[in-house]
Formats: C-alpha cells, sequence, structure tokens
C-alpha cells in the first residue's frame, strides 16, 4: 500500500507557490494519490503578494483552485480544492485541514514577503512541520511556477548513527520506490580542523589522538551505513553508503552535486527554525543555498542523543 493516499497542497495564488506543482503530478500520478488544494483567505489581507493580486476572497480562491484543478486533471491527476476562512493564523488552518483530510505528505514552495529564510523560519513550513509528525516535501521557488521541472532519480539521506535520524528512513524509501530512484545514505565524520564544540577542542589540543577518533568514527559509520543499504537492498531499493569529512553543510552540497542527487530527505526537531538532527539550521540553509527539494520529518529529541556528527 502507498505511503502517500493523500496530499495536501497549500496554495496562495501566486505563480511562485505553483512551483510545487509539478512535483505533486510526478508523485500523486505514481501513487494514485488523493490531492487536496487548499487556499486560506487570511482577514485583512495584503492586496498583493510576491508581486500578484492575492487572493482575499473565498470566490476568487474557489475560481483559482477550480482552474489549478483543471490543470491537473489535464496531466491525469484529480484534486480535491478546499478554502478555508483564517483567523489570521495560516498555520493552524493548513494543519486543520491536514487533519480534516488525513493527510500524508503537506507539499509547500518555500516563497515568502521575507525571502526563503523568512518563510522557512517563521511563517508557515517550520510551525507546520513543529505542530504534527506529518512529513513536509519544501521546494524552492522558481520563476517559472508550474512550469518548472521536477526530478527524482537521487535522493540525498543524511543520518547521524541516531535512532532519531532513521526515521526518515522509511519515507525516503517511499519516495523512491515511488519513482524508482535510489539512496545515497551519508554521514558527514569532521576532520580535526572542522570538529565544534568540546570535541573540537579536544581534537585540537590533542591532534594526533583526535584524528585517530574521527578515523574511528569514520569507520563506525561505513559499516553503520552499509548495513541500512543492505536492509534497504532487500526491499528491492538500490542504496548506497557513503561516509563524507569536513564541515556538514559544504561536505553535503558537494556530495549532492556530485551524487547527481535531486531531494534532500532528512529529519528534524523543527524547534526554533529548522533543526537538523545533528546540526541547528543545517535543513534550513541547505534548503536556501543548495535549490534542491528537502523532504523533512519532525522527531524528537533523543534523551541519551548522539553527538553530532558535523
Amino acid at each position: 500500500m502507498t505511503m502517500f493516499r493523500q496530499l495536501l497542497v497549500p496554495l496562495d495564488g501566486s505563480r511562485l507557490a505553483e512551483t510545487v506543482l509539478p512535483a505533486v503530478v510526478a508523485l500523486a500520478a505514481r501513487e494514485q494519490s488523493r490531492v487536496t488544494l487548499l487556499h486560506v483567505v487570511e482577514p485583512s489581507a495584503p492586496r498583493s503578494i510576491h508581486g500578484e493580486r492575492h487572493l482575499a476572497a473565498g470566490g476568487d480562491a474557489r475560481a483559482y483552485l477550480e482552474e489549478v484543478q483543471g490543470w491537473l486533471r489535464e496531466r491525469g491527476v484529480e484534486a480535491a480544492a478546499r478554502v478555508e476562512e483564517g483567523d489570521g493564523d495560516v498555520t493552524s488552518s493548513i494543519c486543520h485541514a491536514a487533519g480534516a483530510t488525513e493527510t500524508d505528505l503537506i507539499a509547500l514552495c518555500t516563497h515568502g514577503g521575507r525571502g526563503v529564510r523568512g518563510l522557512l523560519f517563521g511563517r508557515v513550513a517550520q510551525q507546520v512541520l513543529a505542530r504534527g509528525r506529518i512529513p513536509v516535501l519544501l521546494l524552492p521557488p522558481s520563476g517559472s511556477g508550474r512550469d518548472a521541472p521536477f526530478e527524482c532519480q537521487r535522493v540525498l539521506v543524511p543520518l547521524d548513527r541516531s535512532h532519531a535520524s532513521e526515521e526518515i528512513l522509511a519515507i525516503a524509501a517511499a519516495v523512491a520506490k515511488a519513482f524508482g530512484a535510489a539512496l545515497v545514505l551519508e554521514s558527514v565524520v569532521p576532520t580535526v580542523a572542522t570538529a565544534r564544540g568540546v570535541r573540537g577542542a579536544t581534537a585540537r589540543l590533542l591532534p594526533r589522538m583526535g584524528a585517530a577518533v574521527l578515523d574511528e568514527e569514520a569507520g563506525d559509520a561505513a559499516a553503520y551505513l552499509q548495513s541500512l543499504a543492505s536492509r534497504l537492498g532487500e526491499e528491492g531499493i538500490v542504496a548506497e553508503a557513503v561516509v563524507e569529512r569536513g564541515e556538514t553543510l559544504k561536505v553535503l552540497e558537494q556530495s549532492a552535486r556530485r551524487h547527481g542527487a535531486d531531494v534532500f530527505a532528512m529529519a528534524t526537531h523543527a524547534r526554533a527554525g529548522v533543526s537538523a538532527i545533528w546540526e541547528g539550521s543545517v535543513a534550513a540553509r541547505l534548503l536556501e543555498r543548495s535549490r534542491r527539494p528537502l523532504l523533512l520529518l519532525r522527531v524528537e529529541r533523543e534523551a541519551s542523543g548522539a553527538e553530532a556528527s558535523a
């Protein structure tokens, strides 16, 4: 049975927000997913948003969603339309609609009046993640809107050897099955120069011992990832285990380019800003800088949490 039976797609009427639609078409067509298009009518809404007319009335919103329904239908995807009268809390309206429709995945474009970080940290995506356990697919905006290309042939999955970070694997595996994509399972182990905190200070104070400890950690990470890759292989999913050394964000960006990854998939604590499992704001900065879609799942921090691997 598909994991993505119901998709929720919040739209504000702008071309930028429609960047999410090609990904929705691609996934829904493969998984036979039900799709619900959502517009939240905000009280005292601005007359324009992102340089375009804002849908400030229910009638305008319904007409717009009907047009998008027709566009999706032409591509073989049926969608329902839902207009919610908001009370100023767009996130609550999205979460309410997600619950009412038994949503399995929320797809959002990460645009906002104050830029990518404005929406990602403060307005919608982070708050939606923080309030529930529904995976969220975030796509960077494109001026092409609904004509923007979407590919999913390789998914890069950063892991830090914690049980919490592994929770993204089931979702990443479902995406891989849907698209016939391969997974790249990656852990980033620092060098003496890039290690942080107490571990970094200790490594630099005793560089030879520090280097040996980090080398051993890299070996453990390789064995851990290979065991996960083997398990996924038994499920018919192609998965590659990769251990890289250096600073997490820089290494992940380079690795995504080298492996041809189309999408990042990772777990997040989704508290003050989008925080990755092993380093605060990695997910947010990856999305802002890499321009690749990011699939996120909120998880709880482990009580004894493993030390950051980046």
